[in-house]
């Protein structure tokens, strides 16, 4: 029977969202791979070292559910104390809604008709859903996409931090949205974004603190330039992973939009903190779990991890308990495996660990997560926004 779009992406965005329990727990080694396994320890390690930083310098955490698209995680962040969490897109933010979630933030501007019409019913049955805007133009749309759903529409003004993504300049021009803002029926300035991603993966950490601060005390001479102007700025959110030590510090910051900081991946490894040359605030949780399944020639093996379940965009990802081993994409199913000078290699059928090299697009290319607590897979986690980009 044919369906309209609508519908068919409406039901894309009320997927089954809660953990799948097993009937018997399955150990590492019957997963089928490849398979993206989640130390859960580990996560919730992690979980709570971002909280209770945070919440010692007052600072709230609304992370960013972008990076794991699992409410299953994001309902954990929730019960440590996170004010809220973030989605990049409407989708997104669909689903977060359908898995009970209520406090949303829509970190990208909306500009299509149809999504403005979503955002507002969404906002029409939640708690606290709000979205960001650059533009004149565009608030004046989503005011009547609000007012037709019979609601009003939580907005942030988004800053941009000299990253030229998204966001409006700075001083004068934001002020100027946030006055359109304010006089448009149907909206509700409630304060602004910021969030400067080009900064997060500077290696340096002295450079990387300093353009931080920098950064953010920019944004926050507009900040006041608007509360100058008569407008209340109850929010001033940003920030990421990468900087989240750096922008806690700065008064007048609200909250972090930290994601990766759950899971963690190389390319925030290789990012240096403090006198070290690894960013060690937070442990690798998330790993793809492969097979070897060729020895092609002497000093290397193939495993069946290749593009199609591993992002490509960063750094390779990286063979762990192999010392002197690394991998290279060999193709849509393929990886290969090269021995350094008088490293041993995995047998045929063995499983080896990757630590992936971008968590975000990582966990996109996969419908589960795999859990594992002691060895052993008691549920499933579905990846329940995978796919969610409009």
């Amino acid at each position: 029977m044919a369906e309209t779009l609508e519908t068919f992406l409406a039901a894309r965005t009320a997927r089954p969202a809660d953990p799948v329990a097993l009937a018997e727990p399955v150990p590492l080694e019957a997963l089928p791979t490849p398979a993206l396994v989640v130390d859960v320890a580990a996560l919730d390690r992690n979980l709570r070292a971002m909280q209770g930083f945070l919440e010692a310098r007052g600072v709230g955490l609304r992370p960013h559910a972008k990076m794991h698209r699992c409410p299953v995680v994001a309902r954990r962040q929730l019960a440590l104390g996170a004010i809220g969490v973030c989605a990049a897109k409407v989708a997104e933010a669909e689903v977060l809604r359908a898995a009970g979630i209520e406090r949303i933030l829509v970190t990208s501007p909306v500009t299509a008709p149809q999504a403005m019409e979503r955002l507002a019913a969404l906002a029409a049955r939640s708690e606290d859903v709000r979205v960001v805007v650059d533009d004149a133009g565009a608030a004046a749309r989503l005011g009547e996409a609000a007012r037709a759903a019979g609601t009003e529409l939580a907005v942030l003004v988004d800053l941009d931090p000299d990253m030229g993504r998204t966001g409006i300049a700075r001083g004068a021009p934001a002020l100027e949205l946030v006055r359109t803002v304010v006089a448009t029926p149907g909206l509700r300035f409630t304060g602004l974004q910021q969030y400067a991603g080009q900064l997060q993966h500077l290696t340096d950490a002295v450079e990387r603190r300093a353009r931080s601060r920098e950064a953010m005390e920019a944004g926050l001479e507009t900040r006041a330039l608007v509360e100058a102007d008569g407008h209340p700025v109850d929010v001033f959110t940003g920030g990421g992973t990468g900087t989240f030590d750096v922008d806690s510090e700065i008064d007048g910051v609200t909250d972090l939009q930290c994601g990766s900081y759950a899971f963690m991946d190389e390319e925030y490894g290789a990012v240096h903190q403090g006198g070290s040359d690894r960013f060690a605030a937070f442990e690798p949780a998330l790993f793809l779990l492969s097979t070897v399944i060729s020895r092609p020639r002497p000093g290397a093996v193939t495993v069946d991890a290749g593009i199609k379940s591993l992002a490509t965009d960063a750094a390779r990802p990286v063979p762990l308990d192999l010392p002197g081993v690394r991998y290279r994409f060999a193709g849509d199913e393929h990886g290969v495996l090269i021995a350094g000078e008088g490293a041993p290699l995995p047998a045929l059928g063995d499983r080896v660990r990757l630590l992936t090299s971008h968590c975000d697009p990582t966990v996109n290319l996969h419908d589960w997560l795999y859990p594992v607590r002691d060895g052993l897979v008691h549920e499933l986690w579905p990846v329940a926004a995978r796919g969610c980009s409009w």
